[in-house]
């Protein structure tokens, strides 16, 4: 990515935060505080989708800070210059023919105007703007006033904006969003600017944004935008935590309600038949369940992903009027819990046989799509995979339950990819980290299909302040959540892998006879059965293959198997699964290929329109190698006992 900054030095310093320090902040992410309930509407609370055309500019300006020098908040955006339409969500690069915005670095305005309905304005009750995720820092002002900022690119964010539209009635709200895109060595995920000076190749002021991540850098408001009501003394966030054995299951919990410190709790926690099976009342207790049904991983049981929903009602009185507020959150009652050779759910060994995947698809880049997201989750259940990692960020809200609902389980990772930089390991990255994973499990604590944290994707290890980095981050995500096991993604070599020692699960990613010995495929069992033993000889712990695969391009073909052809692709994966199925009887406790589907990168001599290592084309297509892993994962799970007959039957079909 490429851009002219005439501002020089001084104006590039302003892309990131031009200007703030003359805008009183109203927020930010400068820790988790309080609740990140998805929201959902109930008996006391609605919500207004704000998906759809916003107006869009972008700030071209030398320094890119004309929109904050000019305050382009105060007033609509289309008095402010030219502006287009943009979908929301969706990243804004390929929406449009420019390719000066398709590579665009710096400051875009985003607006939308809304009525909202009148009795929304009345007293007693909360109007909360909230923000799936937009990519990377953002700062929104609502009429003029700036109500909230927030760094980082794949989190939800939100505002109380009532008293703002509250005191203006009879006008529209006009919600203006300022989202910028750049990179520091301080970012999660970092990156860093280059200023390139040869005045006889470059113009004066040009400079790139340098990234150490193999995927496109999509910016804009990738995830929905929505307003919703509480009453003005509401449920902030609720903690479940469950246990079980054969007969009892224990379903531990914690309200917190603000807005007052008076009012009552009961809390009903009800089957998918809608009967009661639990009550229980007061902000913190423990629900039991007879004869429960565990949330179990697709494919490990006839009825995965069983949910009950925890109906929690609060009563509370405020200005001489009787307040309730009512929030159903579905819960998942399973275990988790790591041995030096085993992975357990619910007390059984479980294998990861499943995928890497991004948020990625044409024309939307990262932008929620639901028919894509329906698409590969049927896909998914085609292939026999029964889990994912979200590499390498937060996937939206919306997949995530979806993976509650089917059984397909996660490695919910946040986006500490491309740490590479000494200087990305210092205090500063480190604390903008911490936070980032606070407001990680904030939002997915209580899904039973997360059942372990990842806190990078192949970081610099082996450099000397990754040792306290990784010790100080894990420590912190123990801390958050202690019923997880933590890892973090690792390319280092075991040998002087600095953050190793403090994770729970090995996860290793390699490309033997790909970046590694190109085109030998021969090398792949010694090199893949030495890599295995000697970080479990090192660790004791047990370890998943976290990425492996080739690139192909579809319909390129070889035989003798040449790189780039379908044929080489499938002779890779089976030259891994050879090694697999030896160590999977050890301690290895499953695999997960790179990738689900090809996805866009940056431009580069080694990318033809994008990373080619899917087993799904980008169009979700599939490769040969698709069938392979197809007949492999349902063999696998054909092998377990808990399979039930009418899932082994399937294996008829292949």
């Amino acid at each position: 990515m490429a851009a002219v900054a005439p501002g020089g030095v001084a104006g590039l310093c302003r892309l990131l935060l031009p200007l703030l320090a003359a805008v009183p902040a109203a927020g930010g992410s400068r820790g988790a505080v309080g609740g990140m309930l998805y929201p959902r509407e109930s008996p006391s609370r609605e919500l207004k989708e704000l998906g759809g055309v916003w107006s869009f500019r972008a700030d071209f300006s030398p320094g890119r800070a004309a929109g904050f020098e000019q305050r382009w908040y105060r007033r609509p955006l289309r008095e402010t210059g030219p502006v287009i339409d943009m979908p929301v969500p969706a990243s804004f690069n390929d929406i449009t023919q420019d390719p000066n915005l398709e590579n665009y670095i710096g400051w875009v305005w985003y607006e939308k105007e809304v009525l909202l309905p009148q009795r929304w304005l009345q007293d007693n009750l909360r109007v909360v703007l909230r923000f799936g995720s937009a990519h990377y820092y953002s700062v929104v002002w609502v009429n003029g006033v700036q109500v909230v900022e927030h760094e980082g690119g794949h989190l939800p964010f939100e505002a109380d904006i009532s008293s703002i539209v509250q005191s203006s009635p009879q006008i529209p709200c006009r919600i203006t969003v300022a989202l910028n895109n750049t990179l520091t060595p301080h970012t999660l995920p970092p990156g860093s600017i280059e200023y390139m000076n040869d005045r006889t190749r470059y113009p004066k002021n040009y400079f790139v944004q340098n990234i150490r991540f193999d995927f496109f850098n999509y910016a804009g408001i990738h995830r929905p935008v929505v307003l919703y009501t509480t009453p003005s003394v509401y449920i902030d966030d609720i903690t479940v935590t469950t246990t079980s054995t054969e007969s009892v299951a224990k379903v531990q919990y914690q309200v917190s309600v603000v807005g007052s410190t008076f009012y009552s709790l009961s809390l009903s926690l009800r089957d998918q038949e809608g009967r009661v099976v639990a009550t229980g009342d007061g902000p913190a207790g423990v629900l039991k369940v007879s004869n429960p049904n565990l949330w179990w991983p697709y494919l490990m049981h006839e009825n995965p992903g069983y949910r009950y929903f925890l109906e929690v009602k609060m009563q509370a009185q405020a200005n001489e009027a009787l307040l309730e507020d009512v929030y159903t959150l579905p819960v998942g009652i399973r275990t988790v819990h790591v041995t030096s050779t085993q992975f357990l759910i619910n007390g059984k060994p479980f294998y990861f046989h499943g995928v890497n995947k991004h948020e990625d698809a044409d024309i939307r880049g990262k932008g929620l799509d639901w028919a894509l997201i329906v698409k590969d989750f049927n896909l998914l259940r085609w292939l026999g995979a029964n889990s994912f990692r979200t590499s390498h960020y937060p996937y939206a809200e919306e997949i995530m339950d979806l993976c509650d609902a089917y059984g397909i389980v996660v490695i919910d990772e946040c986006p500490g990819v491309g740490i590479k930089m000494p200087e990305s390991f210092g205090n500063k990255s480190l604390q903008h980290h911490l936070v980032v994973m606070e407001e990680l499990i904030r939002r997915d604590k209580n899904r039973p299909s997360v059942v372990m944290w990842s806190v990078a994707n192949e970081p610099a290890a082996e450099l000397p302040p990754a040792a306290y980095y990784f010790k100080t981050l894990v420590a912190h995500t123990k801390a958050l959540d202690p019923t997880r096991p933590v890892t973090f993604v690792t390319d280092t070599n075991y040998a002087v892998d600095r953050g190793a020692p403090y994770v729970d699960v090995i996860c290793v990613n390699s490309y033997f006879s790909w970046y590694h010995d190109p085109g030998h495929l021969e090398v792949i069992p010694l090199q893949l059965t030495a890599q295995f033993e000697n970080w479990y000889k090192t660790y004791q712990k047990p370890i998943i293959q976290s990425e492996y695969g080739a690139d192909s391009v579809p319909g390129l073909h070889s035989d003798p198997p040449l790189m780039f052809s379908e044929e080489y692709q499938k002779a890779m994966l089976r030259e891994y699964h050879s090694v697999f199925d030896k160590k999977r009887k050890e301690y290895v406790i499953g695999e997960l290929i790179w990738n689900f589907a090809d996805f866009m990168t940056n431009q580069g001599t080694t990318r033809v329109l994008g990373n080619k290592k899917g087993i799904f084309t980008r169009q979700r297509q599939p490769k040969s190698a698709a069938f392979v892993l197809r007949e492999r994962y349902w063999k696998i799970a054909n092998e377990s006992s808990c399979l039930p007959p009418i899932m082994k039957s399937h294996i008829l079909f292949l």
